[in-house]
């Protein structure tokens, strides 16, 4: 992954957004399974109010972005998985406040500065079958992967943390609740991370394939 510029963000991340609010119904399938079954609508209404807010009001740096993103998110369908995103957000943008571009470097400082926000809020960690089981092992992947692997790289590492998450009772938030019977489902939340990253892979693909894959 070159630098990208912030238009060149936006437009990918809209269309990844697009393709990840489709997929609703497995979200919410997955969820009904451990927790409340109100994910894929978190995700749906958060990706479309994303999408809205940022073609309302473009944003000129990347710190900008994040924190249309984040609240966009946050406020399109209350919920815990909502609250915790959007904090996650919020904080990446403070962190990389002001910058125009989308360095690698800078990709790292946003999923640290998101992943350890999100791990403060929900009083979680790895193996507490949440969507950190993803998130942290991606960011890892993208700090040690070479050119052209790094979204590559991210989302295998994601996959394997939501496969690990599988065999895991859930320890923290509404999965928590039901136990032991959480145990052969992935958790939902690590998955919609992972849907959003193969997501991103795509509308990179798509829009630019041999300059961004």
């Amino acid at each position: 992954m070159t630098a990208l510029t912030v238009p060149e963000v936006g437009a990918i991340l809209d269309q990844a957004l697009l393709t990840l609010a489709g997929q609703r119904d497995h979200l919410r399938d997955l969820d009904a399974a451990v927790g409340d079954g109100d994910l894929g609508i978190t995700v749906d209404r958060g990706a479309g109010a994303i999408r809205a807010a940022l073609a309302e009001t473009p944003p000129d740096t990347l710190g900008a972005l994040l924190r249309t993103a984040g609240t966009a998110f946050a406020g399109g369908n209350p919920s815990t998985m909502a609250a915790l995103v959007g904090t996650g957000l919020l904080a990446a943008a403070k962190e990389v406040d002001g910058e125009r571009e989308l360095s690698p470097e800078v990709a790292i400082r946003i999923g640290d500065s998101a992943q350890r926000r999100i791990a403060e809020r929900g009083k979680a960690g790895l193996g507490d079958k949440t969507v950190l089981d993803a998130l942290t092992p991606s960011v890892d992947a993208l700090r040690k992967a070479g050119e052209g692997e790094r979204l590559a790289a991210m989302i295998a590492a994601a996959r394997e943390g939501v496969e690990a998450t599988t065999d895991q009772p859930a320890r923290k938030g509404r999965a928590a609740w039901v136990g032991e019977r959480g145990t052969g489902h992935p958790d939902p939340g690590a998955t919609a991370y992972l849907l959003f990253l193969e997501s991103l892979l795509s509308a990179v693909t798509e829009q630019a394939p041999q300059e961004r894959a």
